[in-house]
């Protein structure tokens, strides 16, 4: 029997080189996380029983056949999602939006160092950007979403990317076409911590001690007297 925090967040990897940092971020927050490949990721679900889901990025392409896709399971649950880079594409692309290729926007894609404008308040946001403020962020996509689903609204943009970060208040849907997670986005950590505290609810009071003491548990358990 596996002993594991009730409070946790599930991270859904799409071949991402930095997926790991999201769930640093995520632990650095006081948060339980996994990361499940995408293919195996409605298993972890099942099993974890988390109280949100993040989207990872990818250097797949959401206009490609066969790019991956998240279990539809996902978004019939009800719980806050986030998805960042590929994650806002694919998920933009699963609720009825559209992606295109960055050379077939004529535009291209961004890579590296960027600035997006706040247009809209956002509970990401909440104590830390402001309307009409810009902030430095890092980008690296190529494809952009071209039109958002129903129920999303634009709470920030860039010049490359207009859906720089898109919000579904309703559903607790958020998608940032930047990465958050890298140091190059200096207020990335904080944006990542207000997902699972002020929209996913999470207290934050998880530490990797009580991770250590849970995983001895575990072996003990397993082991017994042996």
């Amino acid at each position: 029997m596996s002993i594991q925090p009730s409070d946790s967040i599930l991270i859904v990897d799409f071949g991402s080189q930095v997926t790991q940092l999201i769930a640093r971020r995520v632990r650095e927050a006081g948060v339980y996380s996994e990361i499940a490949p995408f293919n195996t990721a409605e298993e972890a679900f099942k099993r974890m029983k988390p109280k949100g889901i993040i989207l990872s990025g990818s250097p797949a392409s959401v206009p490609e056949d066969g790019s991956p896709r998240a279990p539809q399971s996902l978004f019939d649950s009800g719980l806050p999602i986030l998805g960042i880079c590929y994650g806002q594409q694919v998920m933009s692309h699963q609720l009825g939006g559209e992606v295109r290729p960055g050379h077939e926007t004529g535009e291209g894609g961004e890579f590296g160092r960027a600035f997006l404008t706040v247009t809209e308040d956002c509970i990401l946001f909440d104590g830390l950007w402001q309307v009409g403020e810009r902030h430095q962020v890092w980008m690296s996509h190529g494809d952009k979403v071209t039109r958002f689903a129903d129920g999303f609204r634009i709470v920030a943009t860039s010049d490359g990317a207009p859906f720089a970060v898109i919000a579904d208040d309703a559903r607790r849907y958020y998608g940032t076409q930047f990465h958050p997670e890298v140091v190059h986005t200096p207020d990335g950590a904080k944006l990542i911590a207000n997902f699972v505290h002020k929209v996913c609810g999470l207290s934050g009071d998880w530490t990797m001690a009580e991770f250590r003491a849970t995983k001895i548990a575990e072996i003990r358990e397993q082991v017994g007297s042996g």
